[in-house]
């Protein structure tokens, strides 16, 4: 594939449920960048139970992220601390998707989660 006009970095955001995840995902593979979820930028992980960063923790961390050649980076966030990886990209989308779709893919996760099949 040519990706010498290819966008480097792209931010993709959205509501819950938008594909958000989904998109990243296949863009970052088939771009051949990391894909990074702000949810992970947020909160530590551990099998015990998630820890949430300290503003300076998830600054330092985001900007370590942003800082590298090549990323697409995804999530719910558009405040203030996120405005640094939509200054940092070469292309942003903004996933509109309907709210019926956005509901059924929700109660889906939810249900698959329950039952530990996601």
């Amino acid at each position: 594939m040519e990706t010498k006009n290819l966008p480097n970095k792209i931010h993709i955001l959205g509501s819950v449920g938008s594909g958000k995840t989904t998109l990243a995902k296949k863009l970052a593979s088939k771009l051949e960048v990391p894909f990074h979820e702000l949810d992970n930028v947020v909160w530590k992980r551990h099998k015990a139970g998630d820890i949430r960063r300290s503003e300076k923790e998830r600054e330092e961390y985001l900007n370590t992220l942003i800082d590298s050649d090549a990323w697409v980076i995804e999530g719910v966030h558009n405040e203030e601390w996120v405005s640094k990886s939509f200054d940092n990209a070469d292309m942003i989308i903004f996933l509109d998707t309907r709210y019926a779709i956005r509901n059924y893919r929700i109660l889906k996760r939810f249900i698959l989660q329950k039952i530990g099949l996601e």
